[in-house]
């Protein structure tokens, strides 16, 4: 049955292309990925020689929600010097060792850029932009903190 049938909302109308990526496996556990033509990221399933998936999953998590903190405070006229994001990503110890919490601390530096402003910024980014955080299961709690530096 399709999800209209179960009386859930249609899906939303596909605007932009769907996006593309090709994962190449070289050996071991060890893989590149991007998209077609494009610049690839490195995967190592141990995590020896590149992140591991999950790591890689935590990374573009944080990346998400920074573009969005950048872009949110830019239109603030509060442009960041520099960010950095420390992710904790927790994972249950049964198979499949999913997520079950993960927390962003953010550290900002940005000159003029009070706390009220910040944090707003980094809810919004996180809790309504990134299009990674809302791909995710909404039982696994993303919480997020800010430093100001």
């Amino acid at each position: 049955m399709t999800e209209q049938e179960h009386g859930a909302a249609p899906a939303a109308v596909v605007k932009h292309k769907p996006n593309r990526v090709e994962l190449v496996w070289h050996a071991d556990h060890r893989f590149t990925a991007g998209r077609p033509g494009g610049p690839t990221l490195p995967i190592d399933g141990d995590g020896l020689t590149a992140p591991g998936p999950v790591d890689t999953m935590l990374s573009a998590l944080a990346g998400c929600a920074s573009v969005d903190v950048i872009d949110i405070l830019a239109k603030r006229r509060t442009p960041i010097r520099a960010l950095t994001v420390d992710v904790v990503g927790t994972r249950v110890e049964t198979v499949p060792r999913r997520l079950s919490h993960v927390l962003l601390r953010f550290h900002i530096t940005a000159p003029g850029l009070d706390r009220a402003n910040a944090e707003r910024a980094v809810q919004l980014a996180v809790e309504k932009y990134c299009s990674v955080r809302s791909s995710l299961d909404r039982d696994i709690p993303v919480e997020w903190e800010v430093e100001l530096l």
